[in-house]
């Protein structure tokens, strides 16, 4: 009989090498994790590497616990029924135990052009080839930035912090969770670094084309080089592999972070929906997560239940080139709180955020299972409890059936 616990991690982020760390606290579990990448990426960085002024990188020496096996590939299936996961490059890795943390990216464009003629962010190797373009694009050359969120206004006030011509077009407001008098300092910020804005529904972009960038009310905009930051999307490795997701290709699981479909399947980070409740994108989310996943499935070993995830992150920080900052605080339902701290001190509580990830991750590698986080008591099971409510409700107001 075999006495070691085989746990395979699918996905080398935040969420997945929390994960892994955590689970090294027990000496009868072996943990591989698989990534397409021989390097563990920030990608809170992803803005600084198109501008040239980070690498993006940190290896995973730094931030992997002694003993866990990374194996640089990647997934083409889950085999649940069989326990085994299918590589690119050809053979499987069988497991007890699967986390499942592949993380996210931009959504493919639906918009007309914009897959062949705009440039996305969310990745090491987009950043990477957005960087080069840029580097033989004259900085007098015009570059339109599409998407409002973190995302799409750090790399505008990145460009434009090296005196390029940022257009930055927002279908919606200007980062909605900023609370509307953090929002006008953004506004600020982005008008010193000299980026034109333009938000609201008229902004919405219809067309890409070579050269310009067409918006809903008719304007065209000049634009040299195109960058795409705005929209959602996961891989789409669970439904490849007959698990069942969200709308978004999300995996769904219970409020312990366990898929519905397997109790020996967790998932965790920006591609798990707990409860059809996906939490917040963000690193600190994604990493409690991952602790959160580690530990359910430790309890299921141990033979106790696992407990529901309780998590709150009230707070949001951006980074407006290298001199300004916003760190927004936020009610714990998710709405920005009127207080926030902003210029040189909003860049340095930045700048500590991004550090912090990578610290806390270092120091569950070094002490496994010494990671905790802020809680939220009340806000999820109230929507938990709503959601349960607006299910029952069509089934309580549904005409009777007749007999026939």
């Amino acid at each position: 009989m075999n006495s070691t616990n085989e746990i395979v991690v699918i996905g080398g982020g935040y969420a997945g090498v929390m994960a892994a760390n955590r689970l090294t606290q027990r000496a009868d579990v072996r943990v591989t994790v698989i990534n397409p990448r021989q390097v563990f990426v920030p990608r809170l960085r992803m803005h600084q590497v198109v501008g040239g002024t980070h690498e993006g990188v940190v290896d995973y020496q730094d931030v992997l616990a002694e003993g866990v096996r990374l194996t640089v590939d990647s997934v083409t299936r889950v085999d649940a029924a069989a326990r085994r996961v299918l590589l690119a490059e050809g053979g499987s890795i069988g497991y007890d135990y699967l986390v499942y943390t592949v993380g996210s990216g931009n959504a493919e464009p639906l918009v007309p052009g914009a897959a062949e003629l705009a440039y996305p962010v969310a990745t090491l190797e987009a950043a990477q080839r957005l960087r080069s373009v840029l580097f033989d694009t004259p900085t007098t050359a015009p570059v339109t930035v599409i998407g409002g969120g973190p995302a799409g206004v750090e790399t505008a006030a990145e460009l434009a912090g090296q005196g390029r011509a940022v257009t930055l077009v927002c279908g919606g407001a200007l980062v909605p969770y900023l609370h509307p008098k953090a929002r006008r300092t953004a506004h600020k910020y982005l008008a010193q670094l000299g980026v034109t804005v333009i938000e609201g529904a008229e902004a919405a972009v219809t067309a890409v084309t070579v050269g310009a960038v067409e918006l809903a009310d008719g304007r065209r905009l000049a634009s040299d080089v195109t960058i795409w930051s705005a929209g959602f999307g996961v891989p789409d490795l669970a439904t490849r592999s007959g698990l069942s997701t969200d709308a978004a290709g999300r995996l769904l699981t219970d409020e312990t972070l366990t898929s519905i479909d397997d109790e020996r399947i967790v998932a965790a980070g920006d591609a798990s929906a707990p409860s059809d409740l996906p939490f917040r994108m963000s690193a600190y989310s994604a990493y409690c997560l991952g602790a959160h996943a580690a530990d359910t499935l430790l309890h299921r070993i141990a033979g106790e239940q696992p407990a529901p995830i309780d998590l709150s992150f009230p707070a949001m920080c951006l980074s407006f080139g290298r001199d300004a900052g916003i760190y927004q605080l936020g009610h714990k339902n998710e709405t920005g709180m009127r207080l926030y701290l902003s210029g040189s001190m909003g860049k340095k509580l930045k700048e500590i955020a991004c550090s912090a990830g990578i610290k806390h991750l270092a120091t569950e590698a070094s002490k496994p299972g010494s990671h905790h986080w802020f809680k939220d008591g009340k806000h999820r099971p109230a929507l938990l409890r709503a959601q349960r409510e607006a299910m029952a409700a069509p089934a309580a107001t549904a005409p009777a059936t007749q007999p026939n």
